[in-house]
């Protein structure tokens, strides 16, 4: 081992001490709560097809970006209460906010709503914060977090008119949605408290069930922090004349940009097809709630190993 390596190792130990602590958290609030505590492949014959996630080629195979398509499985299978910790892989993401290879919490529920997930994310959030630092505000980017009072919400569309001056449905018709979002509504959301910013649209949503009323819309949130997004929640889309449609659409985008096209998960398809209850569920990522809670700037600085 290096000296330089010896050396960082041996200062990281009080986040990696808090990352211990924070994981036990989690796997107590869920105990807590009769989730099943779950475990699903992490090489896959076909990755879920998403318009801008890319997946690391493992052989013939790829690592998984997500065990979400797995774990509906097991929704359509009747499991109530699941979740999962574990390593996700997404290739070309590297820099202070992203690893390529990272730890992902993931939890489901049937006959629930994005409402239910939300619910369940306060909770385990200010559980996480007194159980690491004794209360639930963090200190973050130069500013203190209030996790114990109410949060913020907006929709997408209030979001893009109040910190961007823009109309969401033009952003999309331009092709713009993702560089506003970025760099103008992004940066501005989860100052001083948690920002959930919802009813995203359909458009960049191809596993969300759409808003009742509102078919350009889905319900589907996303949690923010100081302008550093923590999960991304939604109610699931359980039709599966619609996911196909979605997984086609996607495809053709890929393939029009001459990006890896990957296979269809047939398996995944074939349990929507036999009948999947309503369901909800919610992805954070792990290594980012550690960056906010030992008030770190670097993701490679939550992990002993951020190269592999």
């Amino acid at each position: 081992m290096f000296p330089a390596e010896t050396d960082r190792l041996r200062h990281l130990r009080p986040v990696l001490e808090l990352r211990a602590r924070l994981f036990a958290v989690c796997r107590a609030f869920f105990a807590e709560r009769d989730f099943l505590a779950v475990e699903t492949p992490v090489r896959l014959p076909a990755p879920a097809l998403e318009d801008y996630i890319e997946a690391e080629p493992s052989g013939e195979q790829w690592l998984r970006t997500s065990p979400e398509l797995h774990m509906k499985r097991l929704l359509a299978a009747g499991y109530e209460r699941i979740y999962q910790i574990g390593p996700c892989f997404r290739q070309g993401e590297r820099g202070r906010r992203h690893l390529p290879e990272f730890t992902m919490l993931e939890w489901y529920r049937l006959h629930a709503d994005h409402e239910t997930i939300l619910a369940d994310t306060v909770a385990l959030l200010r559980q996480a914060l007194q159980a690491t630092l004794g209360k639930t505000v963090c200190h973050f980017r130069g500013q203190d977090i209030d996790f114990g009072g109410d949060w913020e919400r907006l929709s997408v569309a209030e979001a893009f008119a109040r910190h961007a001056g823009r109309d969401l449905d033009a952003a999309i018709a331009s092709g713009e949605f993702e560089r506003v979002l970025v760099e103008q509504v992004e940066p501005r959301l989860g100052q001083g408290r948690p920002t959930v910013l919802d009813e995203y649209p359909l458009a960049c949503s191809g596993l969300s069930r759409p808003l009742p009323g509102r078919p350009d819309r889905v319900e589907r949130w996303e949690l923010y922090v100081a302008g550093l997004e923590l999960g991304n929640a939604c109610s699931e889309l359980t039709d599966p004349d619609e996911q196909a449609a979605r997984f086609a659409a996607c495809a053709a985008l890929r393939q029009r940009e001459n990006r890896p096209v990957y296979p269809l998960d047939e398996a995944f398809m074939a349990a929507l097809r036999q009948g999947m209850p309503p369901a909800a569920g919610i992805a954070i990522g792990l290594d980012r709630l550690v960056l906010m809670l030992a008030d770190r700037d670097d993701l490679a600085d939550t992990v002993a190993f951020p190269e592999g």
